[in-house]
C-alpha cells in the first residue's frame, strides 16, 4: 500500500533533489475543482502525493477503498492504525462515479490492510473493480493489493476479476521487513505475487522505498528475488518519515544511486524500472501498461 507520506517532521535538511513544484496547469486545476465540489476521496490528495500534478495531467490517479484505518501498524505508513469502520457495500459505485466525474483513463485502486474480515476486503475489491469497468469502459486499471494474508481464495477474487495490472509492494529489504512491516513476511509477499503470475495475471508489479537502513546489495538482492518469479514492474522511491512515531530516515539517496539500481533492474530483465527520489508505486502507472 503505497501511502507513505511526508508531513511536517524536525529531521536533517532534505537535499536539493527532493524539493518539488506545486503542481499547476490547466488538467490539474480542472481535475482538483472537482475533488473539491463532489468530495471525491484520492490519495493524490489525502496523502499530498509529490507527484500529483504529473499523474494527473496524464489522467491518472488513485483511490483507497475499505475505509481510512488500517489494521496493521507498519512503522513507515501514515495510515491510522485501529479498528475499521463497517464495510461500505457502496462504497463501489462511489469509486467508480469518481473516476467518471473525473474522467480518469487509468486508475490505481489501493487499500488498507483488513486482517479483521474473513474475505480481507477482497469482495468489497472484486466488485469496485466490476462497477469501475461498468461505468468506466474504457479506463484501464492497476489494483495495489494487500498480502490478504497469504489466502489464495481471497487472492483468486482478484484474478477473477482481471485488472491489468497488479501490484503488491514489497516496501523494503528481507532484513527489515519485520520492523519496517511488523506483521508481513518478505517471503509471502513474494509467494503472493509469484501466485498472481502464475494463476493468469498478465503484468505484475511490486515496490520499495530506500532510505531505511537497506545496503545496497539487500536492494540488489530483493531486485533478483523479483524476477526469479517473473515481476514485471518495480518501483523504487525514497521514503519519508510521516510523523515523529514513525520510523526516521537513515539516508537520503543520492539521483546517481537511484539511477544505478534502474540500470540494474533493466539489466535484469524487468520491463519497468521507475527508480528515483519521488518516486511512489502509482508514477506513471498508466505507462506499465505495455
Amino acid at each position: 500500500m503505497d501511502v507513505t507520506v511526508e508531513t511536517k517532521v524536525k529531521t536533517n535538511p532534505k537535499p536539493k533533489w527532493l524539493r518539488v513544484k506545486l503542481p499547476t496547469g490547466k488538467k490539474y486545476t480542472e481535475l482538483r475543482g472537482l475533488v473539491d465540489k463532489y468530495d471525491l476521496h484520492t490519495i493524490c490528495t489525502s496523502g499530498s502525493c509529490p507527484n500529483m500534478g504529473e499523474c494527473w495531467s496524464e489522467g491518472t490517479a488513485t483511490f483507497m477503498i475499505l475505509g481510512n484505518i488500517c489494521t496493521r501498524s507498519c512503522g513507515f505508513c501514515g495510515v491510522k492504525t485501529g479498528r475499521p469502520e463497517t464495510i461500505d457495500w457502496q462504497e463501489p459505485e462511489k469509486v467508480a462515479r469518481s473516476i467518471k466525474l473525473m474522467k480518469i483513463k487509468h486508475a490505481v485502486i489501493t487499500s488498507v490492510d483488513r486482517d479483521d474480515l474473513a474475505d480481507g476486503g477482497s469482495i468489497i475489491w472484486s466488485e469496485t473493480i466490476k462497477a469501475i469497468r461498468r461505468m468506466n469502459p474504457t479506463t484501464t486499471l492497476e489494483t495495489l493489493i494487500p498480502d490478504f494474508q497469504g489466502k489464495t481464495k481471497n487472492i483468486d477474487r482478484i484474478i477473477a476479476a482481471n485488472p491489468e495490472v497488479v501490484s503488491h509492494n514489497m516496501e523494503t529489504v528481507k532484513r527489515l521487513t519485520r520492523e519496517v512491516r511488523i506483521q508481513a513476511k518478505y517471503e509471502q509477499s513474494l509467494e503472493v505475487l509469484n501466485y498472481l503470475k502464475k494463476n493468469g495475471i498478465n503484468r505484475t508489479k511490486s515496490g520499495i522505498m530506500l532510505g531505511l537502513g537497506e545496503k545496497e546489495e539487500e536492494v540488489f538482492q530483493t531486485l533478483e528475488d523479483l524476477r526469479k518469479i517473473d515481476l514485471d514492474v518495480v518501483t523504487i522511491g525514497q521514503y519519508l518519515q510521516p510523523s515523529k512515531k514513525h520510523l526516521p530516515v537513515k539516508e537520503f539517496i543520492t539521483p546517481d544511486q537511484f539511477k544505478k539500481y534502474e540500470e540494474v533492474g533493466l539489466q535484469m530483465g524487468f520491463r519497468h524500472v521507475e527508480s528515483s527520489a519521488l518516486v511512489r508505486s502509482s508514477y506513471k502507472a498508466q505507462k506499465h501498461l505495455t
